[in-house]
Formats: structure tokens, C-alpha cells, sequence
């Protein structure tokens, strides 16, 4: 008797965390295993704020964001404000009156106005283990540095930057060869799952909040751009790998062979240089086995490339179709 009243008062609790009423903020693909996990689990998702189309490609043509799409094929309306700070949208925020606004990827600074609307504030999935890598880019970052592990926090919001008070994390190792892409999807799907933990959590006052420090225990994780990607040959040739796997796939790394652009998907490292005195660029050698380019310190050796205008392959493949004698600079001024 005793177990079925302790199992009855548990789904009522379920029910009523459930029955709370949430905003989802999120815009590109990392946000999208959160809502979907949200809905999966019955929570009522009011509605989905998320930034106005944008035009892509040649055409022009206007295409949604991925969180756009997943919350229309859910049924779930979907705001896409050109300005958050809007008087009109604030309203509308205000009159849909959430308990909790969720806030993965979207974009945009949130005003003090948003945070202070739901009693339960705004929850954030924020793609490192804070108070490291706060910024835009913290899942290339810690790959391009090298690091050991990554993880998820979900941060109470305040109006700094990243700074809120920890509400939870989950740590997650990465591989040897993980890249940009591979992290991206892990951490996405560990942002979801430890959501999933926290909310009932955050309702029911389980949690202890930790406050972080000042000062970020990482230099800021500053927006990847395209001009990250060209390979400078002086640097050591173990800080270029990781460089190419952190920008993989967007934007991915990049140098010039015969005034041609020539893409970076893979690489290895020799670390030790078979002509100490080659200039940083200069093509040592080039096989089936990879292209070894001099460095600052030791080689890098390129195992699958793309040449502008070409299909991306090994390198095998490659040199079967161009040739690239010993003693060639990759660079930008070379041809």
C-alpha cells in the first residue's frame, strides 16, 4: 500500500513538472537533440525562439533554421524575433508566461528583460565545462588546444557572458582523432541528456548552485572564421594538427599549392623533421603514403586533401592525378 502512495505521489510530481511551461531558445544543429529530448519526454514547449531564416548558397535562397525545422515537424510554434530586445516580442514573451526558458545555441545576447520573465529564469547548455571556454566557439577550441576532455555545463543565465552560476555537468573524453564535427555531435547529445536530469532537479530546489569565478580559467572562445584555417607552416607541426581536426568541418584548415587552394582534412605528425633546415611549407616528400610538408617543429605529413574545384581523397588518390615534387612551398604566395 505504502509503495503504490509513494509511486502515485511520484507521477503526480512528474506530472506537474511536466505540465510547467517552457521557451526554447536555440538556432543551428547543437540545439536540436536538446528539444527533441525535451518533447520526448513530455514536457509542454510553448514555443521555439529562433533566428530569422537567412539566405545561403549562390541563389540566395532562404533556408530555416535546424531548429526551426525540428520544432515545425513537432507542431510546437515557432517566433523568429529580428531583434530579441523588440518591445512587441518581449510581450509576447511575457504573455505566454514560461516557468522556465531553455537556451542552447541562439545567438544573441539575452536582455535582463528575457532573464527576469519565468520565475525559474533562463537555463543555458553551454558546449564546455565552465568557467572554461566561455565565447562562441568552445567545441573547436578545446580541440585545437589540445585538450583531454570536454563536456556540457548548464549554466543558470546572468547578464555576463558565460558566467552564471553552475547548475550541472557532465565531462566527456575525447578521442585521440576527434574533430570539430565528432565533439560537436557528442557534446550535443550530452547537453540533452544532462537537461533531461537537471530540469526536474531545478523545479523540485535540488539543486546547489556554484558560483563561478571571475576571470575564466581558458582564454575566450572566439568565433571560428574562415581566415583561421590557412596553415601557417612556422608553427609546430603537432599545433597544425590539431588545428586542421578542430576545424573540421567548418571551415576547415587550408594552404596553397600552385596558387590553388588546397584543403586540409586530415593529417598526421612525424616528429622528427627529416630536413632540420627546410623552409616552414617545403613538400620533403610526396607518396602514396602522404604529403610531408617541413614545419616549424617537426613534419606534418597530409594524408587527405582537396584541391580547389576538385573532390576531396587520400592522398594516394591525389598524387596519382598531380604531381608535387620534393622542394615545392604550400603557401599563399607561392606559385
Amino acid at each position: 500500500m505504502r509503495l503504490s502512495t509513494r509511486k502515485t505521489k511520484k507521477v503526480r510530481r512528474m506530472k506537474e513538472i511536466n505540465d510547467r511551461r517552457l521557451i526554447y531558445m536555440g538556432t543551428p544543429d547543437f540545439a536540436v537533440p536538446a528539444l527533441k529530448a525535451l518533447i520526448e519526454a513530455g514536457y509542454t514547449v510553448s514555443a521555439v525562439v529562433t533566428q530569422p531564416d537567412r539566405p545561403k548558397g549562390r541563389s540566395g535562397a532562404l533556408v530555416p533554421p535546424p531548429v526551426k525545422t525540428a520544432a515545425e515537424e513537432a507542431g510546437i510554434p515557432v517566433w523568429q524575433p529580428e531583434k530579441v530586445k523588440d518591445p512587441a516580442f518581449l510581450a509576447r514573451l511575457a504573455q505566454a508566461q514560461p516557468d522556465l526558458i531553455v537556451v542552447a545555441a541562439y545567438g544573441r545576447i539575452l536582455p535582463e528583460a528575457i532573464l527576469k520573465t519565468p520565475p525559474f529564469g533562463c537555463i543555458n547548455i553551454h558546449a564546455s565545462l565552465l568557467p572554461a571556454y566561455r565565447g562562441a566557439a568552445p567545441i573547436q577550441h578545446a580541440v585545437i588546444n589540445g585538450d583531454k576532455e570536454s563536456g556540457v555545463t548548464i549554466m543558470q543565465m546572468d547578464a555576463g557572458l558565460d558566467t552564471g552560476d553552475i547548475l550541472a555537468r557532465t565531462v566527456i573524453p575525447l578521442a585521440e582523432d576527434e574533430t570539430g564535427g565528432s565533439l560537436f555531435d557528442k557534446l550535443a547529445d550530452a547537453g540533452a541528456q544532462l537537461l533531461i536530469r537537471t530540469i526536474p532537479d531545478l523545479f523540485e530546489g535540488r539543486l546547489t548552485p556554484e558560483k563561478q569565478p571571475a576571470e575564466s580559467t581558458t582564454p575566450y572562445a572566439a568565433m571560428i572564421t574562415k581566415q583561421m584555417g590557412e596553415l601557417d607552416f612556422s608553427l609546430p607541426a603537432l599545433s597544425l594538427e590539431r588545428l586542421i581536426r578542430g576545424l573540421d568541418p567548418w571551415p576547415c584548415a587550408y594552404t596553397f599549392l600552385d596558387g590553388r587552394s588546397l584543403k586540409i582534412w586530415k593529417a598526421g605528425v612525424l616528429p622528427d623533421d627529416p630536413d632540420a633546415g627546410a623552409v616552414p611549407g617545403t613538400v620533403l616528400s610526396a607518396d602514396r603514403e602522404g604529403i610531408r610538408v617541413a614545419c616549424g617543429k617537426g613534419c606534418l605529413i597530409l594524408t587527405e586533401v582537396q584541391l580547389e574545384g576538385k573532390k576531396r581523397m587520400g592522398a594516394d588518390a591525389f598524387l596519382r592525378g598531380y604531381r608535387i615534387p620534393a622542394g615545392t612551398v604550400l603557401g599563399k604566395n607561392i606559385s
